[in-house]
């Protein structure tokens, strides 16, 4: 939760502001405020858990926050960005200038309530999920939290996880997988993903998380997928949590070629 709420990831706003691609509402870590429950079918036969996207409201409630003050928020954000427009709103995010309207208490009860959701989803996508280490169960939880359902467009990542997808040939043909080579296969996945490429900085954080050898040396582990990455994308403006969740991996692919929109963060970036 420390790490989501680092400005380098989430940040945190104690007021509601517009998610920089999609203008809708975020408070605190990038929760979204106005999400719809959604069905988020479980496609994997031999993985028993099933995903849960609840609404912002349910995610509310089940923080112990009242639904009428949920209702306040959202009119005031409604009257705020047709008065100052996103460009302005933006401005006074980064100035700081929003009055709060939540206190801090609250907004850390709206990011755990959303992580509990993200191990959750987490361990849908992972078969083997209570069996990683601890650093690896984190960089998977940060994902979904980020990307929401999103991170159902990353195949080639989840293949790569789950071992589903074939091996290189010349490793085929010699000797059995290692499972240094397999968590180089899950990196190597999401290195060549157009999100990596968007967000260098939080990306390197995640992916060296996924390195068996993580707790004996985080910094070296960092240092092996920072190498590999390429230089960080300058934005012109400061972009907050959600922002990331709406990375499509339409052209997830490797380089030659190449949440969360519609689930709660609702959207452990």
């Amino acid at each position: 939760m420390s790490i989501l709420r680092d400005h380098q990831h989430e940040g945190w706003v104690l007021a509601a502001y517009p998610d920089p691609k999609t203008s809708r509402p975020l408070i605190g870590a990038g929760f979204s405020l106005d999400v719809v429950a959604t069905e988020h079918v479980q496609r994997d036969p031999l993985n028993p858990h099933p995903f849960l996207e609840p609404s912002s409201a349910q995610l509310w409630q089940a923080a112990g926050l009242s639904p009428d003050r949920l209702q306040a928020i959202l009119q005031q954000f409604d009257r705020n960005l047709k008065q100052w427009k996103q460009k302005k709103y933006r401005k006074k995010v980064r100035a700081r200038a929003l009055p709060p309207q939540l206190t801090e208490e609250q907004a850390t009860a709206l990011l755990r309530i959303s992580t509990i959701q993200a191990v959750e989803n987490a361990r849908a996508y992972c078969r083997n999920f209570d069996q990683l280490s601890a650093s690896q169960q984190m960089a998977l939880s940060q994902l979904v939290f980020q990307m929401g359902v999103n991170l159902e467009g990353f195949q080639q990542f989840l293949s790569q996880l789950n071992g589903d997808a074939p091996h290189d040939l010349a490793l085929t043909l010699s000797e059995v997988e290692t499972p240094g080579q397999h968590w180089q296969s899950v990196q190597h996945a999401l290195i060549d993903s157009q999100w990596a490429t968007h967000y260098t900085t939080r990306a390197t954080t995640v992916i060296a998380m996924f390195d068996p050898d993580y707790s004996q040396d985080p910094a070296a582990a960092m240092r092996r997928v920072a190498v590999a990455l390429p230089p960080p994308v300058k934005h012109h403006a400061k972009r907050h949590g959600a922002s990331m969740r709406k990375v499509s991996n339409s052209t997830h692919s490797h380089k030659k070629s190449t949440r969360k929109s519609s689930s709660s963060k609702a959207k452990l970036s």
